[in-house]
């Protein structure tokens, strides 16, 4: 399977759809806006999206699974390599007029992540990696820092929905880091956060309480870009777990030590 010429052409699907989103999130009316539990939403639009993602990729790959946010396709993958679907990444950020919001596609096999693309609508930044062949975001190769130490660092310290059990654990990292760190800052999206750290923006970030479309495709975005991804327990088996660390490397022993004193 060429996994460069798949990369572009699924690059051109999420294009595709984050033009759908840009279209449509000025109609969105708030009466349309579905709460799935607290504070965390859904729309035609996310539903639209996802069909149009599924669609498409089924064209370009028939054989494939799906396991997408919104339940369009079948959840468990059926063959040995399947697509892992966020048609819309930062939703809560979408229905409030904020960025950032982005389409996350990743194609895995039982064991690795062979594909990833990130499309941030707003900005038309399209980030994306196949495995071995580098980190891009439009066209330029990205790395990360790998010479920013912890005090250098600029961490995304994401707060998930599941307050109830994360409020102690958030509270945590952030009394550890700040003023530790260069600075800490939550943007509202998984994907785009890993990415930042891709692209050299950021140095680290954490969230736990994920799910695998929230990380998929920018997880092998980092690690292509030279940066490491692990679970909070330093694993680097992260695919089918529900928490993840993304760093620059540098610091990557710094973020998991801080993890393991969490309440």
């Amino acid at each position: 399977m060429d996994y460069k010429k798949l990369t572009e052409q699924v690059c051109a699907v999420a294009r595709e759809a984050g033009e759908y989103l840009r279209r449509e999130q000025h109609k969105l009316r708030e009466e349309q806006v579905i709460q799935k539990r607290a504070h965390d939403y859904v729309s035609y639009v996310d539903k639209t999206s996802e069909n149009m993602i599924v669609c498409r990729l089924q064209e370009l790959l028939p054989d494939a699974g799906f396991l997408t946010e919104e339940g369009t396709a079948a959840s468990l993958p059926s063959s040995s390599y399947y697509w892992v679907i966020d048609p819309l990444d930062g939703t809560t950020n979408y229905v409030h007029g904020f960025n950032p919001f982005a389409v996350s596609i990743a194609l895995r096999s039982e064991c690795e992540i062979l594909l990833g693309v990130v499309y941030e609508v707003s900005l038309d930044e399209c980030f994306y990696a196949w495995q071995g062949g580098g980190a891009w975001l439009n066209g330029n190769a990205i790395q990360v820092k790998a010479d920013h130490q912890i005090g250098q660092a600029m961490l995304g310290l994401e707060l998930p929905y599941d307050v109830e059990n994360y409020t102690a654990k958030g509270q945590s990292l952030i009394r550890q880091f700040y003023g530790r760190c260069s600075g800490i800052r939550m943007n509202g999206s998984a994907a785009m956060g890993i990415c930042n750290v891709a692209a050299g923006r950021w140095d680290g970030w954490v969230e736990r309480y994920i799910k695998p479309w929230d990380f998929m495709a920018a997880a092998l975005i980092v690690m292509e870009a030279g940066g490491k991804v692990t679970n909070f327990a330093g694993n680097e088996m992260f695919l089918d777990g529900d928490d993840i660390v993304a760093s620059n490397g540098t610091i990557q022993q710094d973020l998991l030590k801080a993890i393991e004193s969490l309440p």
